[in-house]
């Protein structure tokens, strides 16, 4: 809809579309409870422990993300995650893992977007270099892999958006892999569980699953392909 501004404007202010229904409920004398750094930790949260295993260190990591839930029984209920723990028999990395867990769980509480650290976490490089994960799964850092692990966690309490391919593009990698595998004679790899011996890291997703199909490199993981 069309609307003619007759008088001169004198300020202006940007409005969250997202915040309009809190804001019509605040009206009626209910407001919505809001995730901030006021806001008292409750006897009990929800909790759900990732376990890192990484050649980098010799005992395994437990990152524990506990969420909170606001507004339970509402149509403004969302889950959203108030600290991270990570735990370890091995003390060598003590002083950073509680330095790194304690600003995540302050960022978590302050409210508001707390996304980006998924890209800032994963774009930490180790400087002796990375690994791969099973999969294939190239991994520059332990603290990116942190990362990944919160990436995966805020994907399943509806924070982030999933990157799993649809029906279409899984049928596209299914094709290529299957002509790959008929070309080299190679034995049938699932998806995401193994790629072929000498197979290079792709850029696009970060797994060793790029291969030489009809003279152009592509990527069974994901489709990319440097020819386009």
């Amino acid at each position: 809809m069309t609307v003619k501004i007759t008088q001169r404007i004198k300020s202006f202010q940007v409005v969250d579309e997202r915040l309009r229904p809190a804001a019509a409920e605040s009206e009626s004398g209910q407001p919505p409870e809001q995730l901030d750094e006021h806001l008292e930790r409750p006897e009990m949260l929800i909790g759900v422990t990732y376990k890192i295993k990484s050649p980098l260190f010799e005992h395994a990591l437990y990152v524990t993300i506990n969420d909170i839930l606001l507004n339970a029984g509402t149509r403004f209920e969302q889950r959203r995650p108030f600290e991270i723990f990570i735990n370890s028999k091995g003390m060598e990395h003590f002083q950073w893992i509680v330095a790194l867990t304690r600003i995540m769980s302050a960022v978590f509480r302050k409210g508001g977007d707390c996304t980006f650290l998924v890209e800032e976490l994963k774009a930490v490089f180790d400087p002796r270099g990375g690994y791969l994960k099973k999969g294939g799964i190239y991994m520059p850092s332990i603290v990116a892999e942190i990362g990944a692990v919160l990436e995966r966690h805020l994907i399943a309490i509806g924070l982030l958006r999933g990157h799993s391919p649809d029906e279409a593009q899984r049928r596209y990698l299914a094709e290529k892999r299957a002509a790959y595998e008929a070309s080299q004679g190679a034995a049938a790899l699932e998806p995401g569980e193994g790629f072929p011996p000498g197979a290079q890291r792709c850029g696009q997703c970060h797994t060793q699953s790029m291969v030489q199909l009809e003279g152009c490199t592509t990527c069974l993981n994901c489709g990319h392909s440097k020819c386009g």
